[in-house]
Parts: C-alpha cells; sequence; structure tokens
C-alpha cells in the first residue's frame, strides 16, 4: 500500500469512525503518545478500530489533548486464525506483562480464572480497576506491534464455567502433559484454548474436573514454569503452527 517507501512512524487504537477522505479526531492519550513520538503534522500514522479495519493518513494537528488525522485510504485486515487464553487470577503485575505479550500475538480473546490458589495471592489481578488497566496494556500492545486486533476480554470465571465449542480445542498446560504441538499441528486443527494454571498449580479435584469436561492436559517443556512463560510460549507455539493469515496492512 505504500507508494513511495515511507513507513507509518506511528498506530494508533481509536473508537471513533474511520473512512477514507475524512478526518479523525483521536483521544488524549494519542495526543500525549504523538508528544512522547515527537510527532508533527504532515507524519503519516496509521490508525486501526481494533475490529480489522485500518486507515493510512497523515497528522493534520497535533494539540495537547487531541489529535487530527487526514485519513487516505481504509482497508480490512483478516484476523490471524483465533488462539484463545485463559490465564489464572495471579499476581497483578505479572498478569498485565502476559496480558501485553498475548495481545502482541494476537490472541482472539482473554479470560480470568479463579483457582482455588488464586485466594492466597495479593496483590492480584481482579476487579473493575484491574480490568481498565489489562485493557490499555493491550491497547498499547497493538498499537506497538502495529497490529489490527484487540484481543477481546471475557468476565473472570472459575473452571467449572469454563465453556468451550465443538470448534475449539481446550488445551490445559501440565507438564505431565503431551506435547503441545501434538495437539495444534494438524491445518485442520480447531482453535486451541490454552489454559493455565496459578502458581502452585492446580488441585487435583480441579484437574479431574476439567479432563471431565474435555480439557486435554499438553506440555512445553521438562521443568515447571511459571504462568506468564507458559502462556507466552504456548500462544507463540500455537501461532507458529497454525500461521498468521491476518497482516499489519503498512
Amino acid at each position: 500500500m505504500e507508494r513511495d517507501g515511507r513507513g507509518h512512524v506511528a498506530t494508533f487504537l481509536t473508537s471513533a469512525a474511520i473512512d477514507a477522505g475524512s478526518s479523525t479526531e483521536l483521544n488524549e492519550a494519542a495526543a500525549h503518545h504523538a508528544h512522547v513520538k515527537r510527532l508533527a503534522v504532515g507524519d503519516r500514522v496509521r490508525l486501526t478500530d481494533g475490529g480489522g479495519r485500518v486507515g493510512l493518513g497523515t497528522i493534520a494537528t497535533v494539540g495537547r489533548a487531541t489529535l487530527t488525522v487526514d485519513v487516505r485510504e481504509v482497508s480490512t485486515v483478516p484476523p490471524p486464525r483465533p488462539i484463545h487464553l485463559r490465564a489464572p487470577v495471579a499476581d497483578r503485575e505479572r498478569m498485565l506483562w502476559l496480558a501485553e505479550k498475548a495481545a502482541e500475538l494476537g490472541v482472539a480473546s482473554w479470560q480470568a480464572v479463579r483457582f482455588k490458589r488464586s485466594a492466597s495471592v495479593s496483590p492480584r489481578g481482579e476487579g473493575p480497576a484491574f480490568l481498565e488497566k489489562l485493557r490499555a496494556r493491550m491497547i498499547a500492545a497493538v498499537e506497538q506491534s502495529a497490529g489490527a486486533w484487540l484481543p477481546s476480554i471475557l468476565p473472570d470465571t472459575v473452571p467449572g464455567e469454563l465453556g468451550v465449542d465443538a470448534a475449539e480445542v481446550p488445551i490445559l498446560l501440565d507438564r505431565e502433559g503431551v506435547p503441545l504441538s501434538s495437539l495444534v499441528s494438524l491445518p485442520s486443527t480447531g482453535a486451541p484454548v490454552i489454559l493455565l494454571g496459578p502458581e502452585g498449580g492446580l488441585e487435583s479435584g480441579e484437574i479431574a474436573e476439567l479432563e471431565a469436561a474435555g480439557w486435554r492436559r499438553a506440555s512445553l517443556a521438562g521443568t515447571t514454569l511459571r504462568f506468564e512463560t507458559a502462556g507466552v510460549a504456548a500462544v507463540a507455539v500455537c501461532r507458529a503452527l497454525m500461521g498468521f493469515t491476518g497482516g499489519t496492512n503498512g
């Protein structure tokens, strides 16, 4: 799409309409980002709505609280093959780090799961204020990685209420499981739903409940990994095996 070889210096996620030939006004966070990156009028930028719609344009105005972009071209980026992540309610900062990396890798959805051992963690990531921080970290990750799709964030749940459908492959990461690649290596494999346990692991009753519901145990390594390490590694393995059908479009 770039005919003169010049790339775009920043990507901004916006809830405003992105239409070719129109001006799109961005919020204070975008304006702050522009000031930090020392962007100026005429610089080329990229907009996305987080749902695959992408606009390419130039900065028209830069204010203290607003940023206006003249949109030249608009296109739609197809989503990558879906990978879903189910992370434990655990240490707050480690959850935020995992959410950021998961967004960079293009997961389709995120959901926090409250295991029995989650209750012993403090400070743990839960509640409306934490979810706002988590979403902000995901937005920043999508912008930094020039992505086009923002993961959906589902309400927190418990193991017994985790839902999957026939088009998904429910995978519980466990060092005693089969190799992860054996569950996602075929082109016809459904969408992986990767479930991570908390520090200290799942209790035997939780494992039995999940296996009875159809979750299959899969391993990444012969060692016990921290949940955020396991999450990034599992998503990366699945993404490498499944491929990425979308694109950054500029």
